[in-house]
């Protein structure tokens, strides 16, 4: 079959690939090498899919449901492949297959069509939280990921460089909140790093797993501010939106115990630098509602 990338992951990968980037030339080429190596059935190309990578709902040799994943370096699939080794399935997606080449992964067949976004809000938010303390456990002894103020350093650079003259005092408040989190951080954990609801997907052997983690070790709070602005389009489009997010913000923290304002500056920190970085791609309707957002913090 012709695996043609979804549409999403060609502009989505488009606003980020260096130049002489060739992964999405020669991706429909690798997606084949990799199911004939491993003598799968092919059944279709997950679409609209991800924004980072290529998915391929297939069988394996004995007829089991899995599922093949490309993905570029930049997109850092072998730091994916070792956090989904080390939760080994609890609250995460498992690992067919514990090693393989390089940007390619074979992982259990959940249900790609149903996340936890498909239930009513206060519902969805409870089982995502839920999922999602799972995942926080010790970093594995040896292994080493990219710290939250390693990452949070670069994207700092990026917005400083980036910021326009409208944005620029929000992003000044989310790097001086960066620098009192940094400070004195909690004790670090295992994180996602882009936990969302829709990376909750329903299964079998547990109604629900987080798929696509892009893990960083850190503290939790920087793990669940992303799940703040969940449904951020609704959130703006409410008269009551700003309030809201504030008892958002609250509830989260208590039902996950983590420090109310810990939570409510790294959630201010990463929904700036999103909008900085959808302004900078010029997808401006993403850039004003995640700034507008942000001002509510």
């Amino acid at each position: 079959m012709a695996f043609e990338p979804p549409p999403r992951l060609v502009r989505a990968l488009g606003e980020t690939a260096p130049a002489g980037d060739d992964w999405l030339e020669k991706l429909p080429e690798a997606a084949q090498q990799a199911a004939d190596l491993r003598e799968l059935t092919i059944e279709r190309v997950q679409v609209p899919g991800g924004r980072s990578s290529l998915v391929v709902l297939v069988r394996l040799p004995d007829g089991t449901p899995a599922v093949l994943k490309l993905a570029p370096r930049r997109a850092r699939p072998e730091s994916e492949r070792a956090a989904l080794a080390h939760w080994d399935g609890l609250g995460a997606v498992r690992l067919v297959e514990t090693a393989g080449p390089e940007g390619v992964l074979l992982l259990e067949r959940l249900h790609p069509d149903v996340s936890v976004r498909s239930l009513p809000e206060a519902k969805s938010m409870l089982e995502a939280a839920g999922a999602l303390r799972r995942l926080w456990v010790e970093p594995p002894a040896g292994q080493v990921f990219e710290t939250v103020a390693e990452r949070t350093g670069r994207q700092a650079e990026v917005m400083r460089a980036g910021a326009d003259a409208d944005a620029l005092p929000l992003v000044d408040a989310a790097l001086a909140v960066r620098e009192e989190l940094l400070a004195a951080p909690p004790p670090a954990r295992l994180l996602h790093g882009t936990f969302r609801q829709s990376k909750v997907l329903a299964g079998e052997r547990s109604p629900w797993l987080a798929v696509g983690p892009d893990p960083v070790v850190g503290e939790c709070a920087f793990d669940l501010a992303r799940l703040v602005r969940d449904r951020v389009e609704d959130l703006i489009a409410s008269p009551s939106g700003a309030a809201t997010t504030r008892r958002r913000v609250k509830r989260l923290a208590e039902s996950l115990d983590v420090d109310q304002e810990r939570l409510r500056g790294w959630t201010l920190f990463r929904a700036v630098e999103s909008g900085v970085r959808a302004r900078r791609v010029r997808r401006a309707q993403d850039a004003e509602l995640l700034l507008e957002f942000a001002s509510w913090l």
